[in-house]
């Protein structure tokens, strides 16, 4: 019986996608990279940063760490306000928590952001606990921070379950042993979650009250 409910953050609680990628623009500046259109920079949403900035732009190790540091400067004074909650999101928390759920939030975002955000929303007392990523690096995986959830409270996988709208929350879930439904309104698709190996797809947040039943 699922009792406990692990949440990605940005694509499922909220669309930060213009802080994101607006952060992501700054460090290709940064570089005198040529900026794409936005539509393009959204890949940027979901993997660690660092991986995304080697495997997308093609930088090294090393200059791939300072354009994190770039984008979180940005990120840090602007980016993070540049971000809406999805319609439907709040209901659902409410609904969930009504029904005994324990929630939690597993972002790859760094911790000390996604404690902000949900304080800005005035979202954070939904949540049991709200874990990310450090910014050392040394918890950035996302199957890191659903493990570090997960021992955190000492869960059992067999009573958790992860939702994500990318795949690589469906795949950091897998490495811990936890299903994953996968949204449709956040910034991944059906093919791409399917995939990967998604047990479920929510079209709307309030959609993933009665996947969660199903399984």
């Amino acid at each position: 019986m699922i009792k406990h409910i692990l949440f990605d953050l940005d694509g499922v609680i909220s669309d930060n996608s213009d802080g994101i990628t607006n952060g992501v623009a700054c460090a290709m500046r940064h570089f005198g990279i040529e900026v794409p259109p936005k539509s393009e920079r959204l890949k940027f949403i979901g993997p660690p940063l660092h991986d995304a900035f080697e495997e997308y732009l093609g930088l090294s190790s090393e200059d791939a760490a300072e354009a994190v540091v770039v984008y979180r400067k940005y990120y840090k004074e602007t980016g993070i306000f540049e971000n809406e909650m999805y319609e439907g999101v709040l209901y659902l928390l409410e609904e969930l928590c009504k029904l005994g759920y324990k929630l939690y939030l597993a972002t790859s975002k760094p911790e000390e952001f996604a404690r902000r955000i949900c304080a800005r929303f005035k979202i954070d007392g939904y949540f049991t606990f709200i874990g990310g990523a450090t910014f050392d690096g040394s918890r950035g995986k996302k199957a890191d921070v659903i493990r570090y959830v997960l021992d955190s409270f000492d869960i059992s996988p067999d009573e958790a379950i992860m939702i994500g709208d990318r795949h690589h929350d469906v795949h950091g879930a897998a490495e811990c042993s936890l299903p994953c439904i996968g949204v449709l309104y956040g910034f991944g698709d059906a093919d791409e979650l399917t995939t990967a190996g998604a047990v479920s797809l929510a079209e709307t947040p309030m959609d993933i009250i009665s996947k969660i039943k199903e399984i």
